[in-house]
This record gives C-alpha cells, sequence and structure tokens, in this order.
C-alpha cells in the first residue's frame, strides 16, 4: 500500500498540469464543448392523453395554437418577429405574404390565427369581433375547397378535422352575433335578403320553414353549448355547419274551440303544433370560384338547414355531409315544457292544466315520411318518452323513414272520452295536412302506447260495433237510455272502426284487461281527488249536458258521478272488460312488450309492480317481448332496442328488397 501511495505521490505533478490543460480547453471551447459531453437529443415517453393533446390540441381545446401552425411560423422565422404576439394583425398579415408555403399550410395556419384574434377579442363590444370570426370561417373554407387536394383525399388527416371544427365555431358565432344585434331587417327579411354589417355584404338564404310560420326565432342558442341531465344520450352527426337550437315560442296549451272537427263536433284551436325548438344547422357560403376572389370578396351568404331533411351539401362542386344535432332541440324543450307539474295538475283536474288532447311534431310536417304517434300513459307527458323518442330521432335508417308524433292528454278522462278526442285531433291534422289522403305520412302510421296510452292505442286499432253502446246503457255511471236522438249522438264516440292508415300497433305494459292496484284503497282515494273538466261534456255530444239540466239542473253532479280513468284501469271496470273483447283486425299487425319485475317464478304469475302479466298478454301478437324491469319499462335499453327491431322489419316489408329512401342534398350550391 506504501509503494502505491508513493507511486501516485511522484504522478501528482504532471495529473495537475493535464487538469489545468483540460480546464484552459473548456474555458477556450465554452459551451460546444461541453454540449459535446451530453446528447443533442433526450427523449421520453408520453403518457396516451399527453400524445393526443400534443397531435390535437389547438386554440378551441387548450387555448394555445396547434403544433402544426407553432411550427409553421418557427419555418418562416414570424414566431420571432410578427407573431412574437400570435393574435396581433401584423402576425396575420406577415403569414399571407410569407413565401415558401404550400396553400394548405398557409391557409390552416391563418385560420387558426384568425381564430385566436377573434378569441382573444374585447367581448363588451356588439358584435364582438365579427370580423375576425367571418375571416377564420374564410380561410378554413379556403383550405377546405380551394386546395390542391379535394376534402376527400385527406379524409384520415387530423388537420382537416381541426380546421373543419375551427370553421364550424366560426359560423356559429357570426350567425349568432348576427341574430343578437336584432337587425330590424331580419324581422321583415324575405326568403332571400342582404345585411351590410362592418363591410361585408351578408346574404341571408331564408328558405328554411320554422314552426307556425315563425319569422325569426326569440332565441338561437348553440347546440354545443346546452348539457343536459335525463338523457341518456346526446346524438349528433359529423360534417360541416353549426348545430343551432331556434327557440320559437313556448309550448302551446289549447283552450278556445273552432267549429274544425270532424263528424261536427269542434276541435281545440291549435290542437297540433311543432316542438318550438327545432334543430337547425348553419352555413357560411361564399360565391366565389377562385382562391384569389375568395380571399378579397366580402360577401357571403348564410344558408340554415334542416338536418332532418337533409344529410349532405354541395358546395364548391364537392359533396359533404351536413352537421346535425338531433337531441339538443328535444332537450331544450322538455327542460322548459313545464310537462312534470302539468301532468299532475292535469290528472287531478285543477288549474291550469290540460284539458284537451294536444298534438306534438316533433319535426316540420314531411309527407314522405311515415308516422309514428306516441301515447303516453296515466299521470303522465311527453316526458314519458324521453329516451326512446331521442334514441329513434337518433337512428339514421328509422330517422329517414319516420318522423314521430306525441300526443299529449290529460290523463284524468274517462277512457272512452280520451279516445274519442285523441281520435278526433289526429284526423284532424291528417286532414290538415294531406287532406287528399296520398301522401305515404297518411299510410303505414305505426302506434306506441305505454300503460294507459296502449289502452288507448288499442281502441284506435279496433272495431266496435254494438259492445260499447251496450256499456254505456247498462254502467249506472253513465245511466244513458240508448234510443233516438241519444243513441245518434253517442255512435260516432263509441262505434268505430280502426283509425284509417294505421298499420301497426305495440303495446308497452299495457293493462289491457285492467289491473287489481287500480281497485285497492289508495287508488279509489285518488279518484276521489280527481275534478273533471266540463269541457268532458263536450265529449259525450249534448247528451250529457242533457242530463244534467233534466236531472239535477247542476252539470258538476253529473261530472261527480263519471267514472275516472283510474276507475276505468280496474280489472273489475265494465268499460275495461268491454274493451279487452273488442277485436283487432287481421290486416293491423301488433306487438307486446311486457315488464316483469323479477326474472324468477313463473312468467304467467309476474307482473311489473303494477300490470300483471295475464292482463299485459295479449293473444295473436306478431311478437312479445318480455323484460325484467318495473312499470316504466319503456326508457330501458332492452325495450329501445326492441322497438328498433320492429320498425326496421317494418320497413323491410313495406320496401322492395334493393330499394331505400333517398338521401336529400342541396342542389343549389355549385
Amino acid at each position: 500500500m506504501q509503494a502505491y501511495f508513493m507511486v501516485l505521490t511522484s504522478m501528482w505533478p504532471a495529473l495537475r498540469r493535464s487538469l489545468v490543460l483540460a480546464a484552459a480547453v473548456l474555458t477556450l471551447g465554452g459551451c460546444a464543448a461541453v454540449s459535446e459531453l451530453q446528447p443533442a437529443v433526450s427523449v421520453r415517453t408520453l403518457a396516451p392523453g399527453d400524445y393526443v393533446t400534443q397531435r390535437r390540441g389547438d386554440v378551441l381545446s387548450s387555448g394555445r395554437l396547434s403544433a402544426l401552425s407553432t411550427q409553421t411560423l418557427r419555418v418562416t422565422g414570424l414566431d420571432q418577429q410578427a407573431c412574437k404576439f400570435p393574435a396581433s394583425p401584423a402576425c396575420t398579415t406577415a403569414l399571407a405574404a410569407a413565401g415558401d408555403l404550400d396553400d394548405e399550410t398557409r391557409l390552416s395556419a391563418l385560420a387558426e390565427l384568425w381564430l385566436q384574434r377573434a378569441l382573444s377579442g374585447p367581448a363588451a363590444e356588439g358584435r364582438a369581433n365579427l370580423v375576425a370570426w367571418i375571416e377564420t370561417a374564410r380561410h378554413a373554407y379556403a383550405y377546405l375547397f380551394f386546395t390542391a387536394r379535394a376534402p376527400s383525399e385527406r379524409a384520415f388527416e387530423e388537420r382537416q378535422t381541426q380546421v373543419r371544427d375551427w370553421y364550424n365555431h366560426a359560423v356559429q358565432q357570426v350567425v349568432t352575433q348576427l341574430f343578437l344585434a336584432r337587425d330590424p331587417r331580419l324581422e321583415t327579411a324575405t326568403a332571400a335578403s342582404s345585411l351590410h354589417v362592418d363591410g361585408w355584404t351578408v346574404h341571408i338564404n331564408r328558405q328554411l320553414r320554422l314552426p307556425d310560420g315563425v319569422a325569426l326565432p326569440q332565441e338561437l342558442l348553440p347546440a354545443s353549448a346546452l348539457a343536459f341531465r335525463g338523457l341518456r344520450g346526446h346524438y349528433r352527426r359529423d360534417g360541416l355547419g353549426a348545430e343551432l337550437v331556434a327557440v320559437t315560442q313556448a309550448p302551446v296549451q289549447p283552450e278556445a274551440t273552432t267549429p274544425s272537427g270532424t263528424n261536427g263536433r269542434e276541435l281545440p284551436q291549435a290542437a297540433w303544433s311543432e316542438m318550438p325548438t327545432p334543430n337547425l344547422t348553419a352555413v357560411l357560403r361564399f360565391n366565389v370560384d377562385t382562391l384569389a376572389e375568395l380571399l378579397t370578396t366580402h360577401e357571403l351568404t348564410v344558408d340554415m338547414h334542416d338536418p332532418l331533411l337533409q344529410e349532405q351539401l354541395l358546395l364548391q362542386g364537392r359533396r359533404v355531409p351536413l352537421a346535425g344535432d338531433f337531441s339538443a332541440g328535444y332537450g331544450l324543450w322538455l327542460a322548459r315544457s313545464g310537462f312534470s307539474r302539468q301532468s299532475l295538475r292535469g290528472l287531478l283536474g285543477r288549474e291550469p292544466g290540460l284539458e284537451r288532447p294536444h298534438l306534438y311534431l316533433m319535426q316540420p310536417w314531411d309527407p314522405g315520411r311515415r308516422i309514428i304517434v306516441m301515447l303516453h300513459g296515466l299521470a303522465s307527458s311527453p316526458e314519458a318518452w324521453v329516451n326512446m323518442a331521442n334514441e329513434l330521432m337518433a337512428d339514421d335508417e328509422l330517422r329517414r323513414e319516420f318522423q314521430i308524433w306525441q300526443v299529449y292528454y290529460p290523463t284524468n278522462m274517462p277512457l272512452p272520452a280520451s279516445h274519442a278526442a285523441i281520435r278526433q285531433v289526429l284526423q284532424g291534422a291528417l286532414q290538415h295536412f294531406d287532406p287528399d289522403g296520398r301522401a305515404p305520412a297518411s299510410h303505414g302510421l305505426v302506434l306506441i302506447g305505454h300503460s294507459m296510452g296502449g289502452i288507448i292505442a288499442r281502441l284506435l286499432v279496433s272495431s266496435a260495433d254494438e259492445q260499447l253502446l251496450q256499456w254505456a246503457a247498462s254502467d249506472p255511471r253513465i245511466g244513458l237510455e240508448l234510443s233516438g236522438d241519444t243513441r245518434a249522438e253517442l255512435e260516432p264516440l263509441l262505434r268505430f272502426q280502426p283509425f284509417p292508415g294505421v298499420q301497426r300497433a305495440i303495446f308497452i305494459a299495457t293493462p289491457h284487461r285492467g289491473t287489481a292496484v287500480a281497485g285497492k284503497a289508495p287508488v279509489r282515494w285518488l279518484s276521489g281527488l280527481i275534478r273533471l273538466p266540463l269541457t268532458l261534456l263536450e265529449g259525450f255530444g249534448n247528451v250529457l249536458a242533457t242530463r244534467a239540466l233534466a236531472d239535477t239542473g247542476d252539470a258538476k253532479a253529473v261530472l261527480d258521478s263519471l267514472p275516472r280513468s283510474t276507475d276505468q284501469l280496474d280489472q273489475d271496470d265494465p268499460f275495461i272488460q268491454a274493451a279487452a273483447r273488442l277485436p283487432i283486425p287481421p290486416e293491423i299487425t301488433y306487438h307486446s312488450i311486457i315488464a316483469r319485475l323479477h326474472a324468477e317464478g313463473e312468467l304467467a304469475d309476474s307482473d311489473d309492480g303494477l300490470v300483471p302479466y295475464c292482463s299485459a298478454h295479449l293473444a295473436g301478437a306478431a311478437s312479445e317481448k318480455i323484460i325484467v324491469s318495473g312499470h316504466s319499462v319503456q326508457e330501458t335499453p332492452a325495450a329501445v332496442a326492441e322497438l328498433r327491431r320492429i320498425l326496421r322489419e317494418d320497413i323491410h316489408a313495406q320496401r322492395p328488397p334493393g330499394a331505400a329512401r333517398a338521401q336529400q342534398t342541396d342542389g343549389n350550391h355549385e
């Protein structure tokens, strides 16, 4: 050990000189020499979320420029010069003038820079950054339609998805800001009118029809800004355009009557209406032929489309999918309707409540789409169909074939009165929209009824000759002698054939033979709280009114003696027993969806908590689906899947092999 120490001691002067020399070299060489001691490039592993953010993050999603736009600024050297603050006007001007960039790279980066400027502008202005939003749409439109490659050639590129999203968001901002400005010219605009705004000429294409002939909505809301609780899914279609909801008016609640009904009866005024919150899709279109014209024009057109009726656009000679939202308008309508409170007041007969049926069209009348009529149950409303209707409208095949009508009716009335009133409203609506009865929509109707709504659907597809007339004569609560004028008054109400055009019916948790629950004390107590409106007397013509004046002089006394709907749901009620025996003609196909609370035990002994299987089962049904669920089985995914199966089977039975409903496109945008 001592020898080794002596050797090191003797070598120390030389070692010290080497260390001093190395230090001098490093000092003279600076960072270049130091860097040679480390790799020029380092690497780390990205988590999946970081990878997605790095590849797809942009001004909209992260508040920072996308990687491609940042790289474009770097390559041109603008990030250290004019684009030190990318949202500045100097940056877009410098990038537009920069050489050595292909059109796709330049135009997509310019679209994002204009978007960044629009987002960072002062929101207090009346039309905040409207020009910046238009420029965003202009440059995105240029990238999509005026570069060497067609959109279809970039179908798998994330950049095109980003640019499409920037265009759609810019369109949303332009249209909603124009609407919020409430220019008086918009109120009286014709189908093709023009506005001059901030140096731009904006043409308004008013081909889209709004409900009830409304010229301008009360509100225009971006669908992307609406989040719903209670909808199982929010369904939309990717494509070009801004998805919006037009709020036109509050839901109509009919009160007055007008002599426009059938059989000489009066129909409620406005007995049907379209859903007051339709979904729209807006598109900004530039009528130019070249890129140079597009980048210098100050003229554009705002087109409004119905995504239910139209699936594609023809822009600049290219066919592109039209974006569409199929849930936002429906969800907003239900959220603002107040149906949940009103349906309970309607059951009890309290003010303000619904006294007559009202028919809601889920979309503007389309003569080429067959009709699905939905009938809710006791103490309910269109809210009973919230997920089923939403998911049917989201199905591409079913949406092309069908339009949905929802019947909203007071559920306290005697069942024959509700049936007669609903039949009358449906007849009136079809006569209004299709007076000649030639449209495909008037044929091949499908009825869907849940619970008590299923009983009404059953009456709509049944034949009644003397059966219900005999009931009215024998039921002491009605107390009518069927002779002369009395019989003539009641025959149109209690003697009928299946509703014209109905081809298929689907009964969901329907108590065809009543239920023992309706006869129990709590329900009897509830029945005693129900008040029937005076309008019920109209449902039986002048018969009950005449009896009221002759017998008691008091119409209220007659109303108090009449059976309520809850009474007629009792398995021992004479009306439900008579209705259960009514025949359904063989040309009408019907199906049953039946719930049972528990999977164990014999099916024949099961029930859904309210309706026993023996009452819901209907002999002769084309199919019977048993689902483990409570009484509200119509909202379960299994019931929706079964309904889709039945409707697809119906479509294929109606249509020749290989035939399909043609998609609607806009051919005016060449």
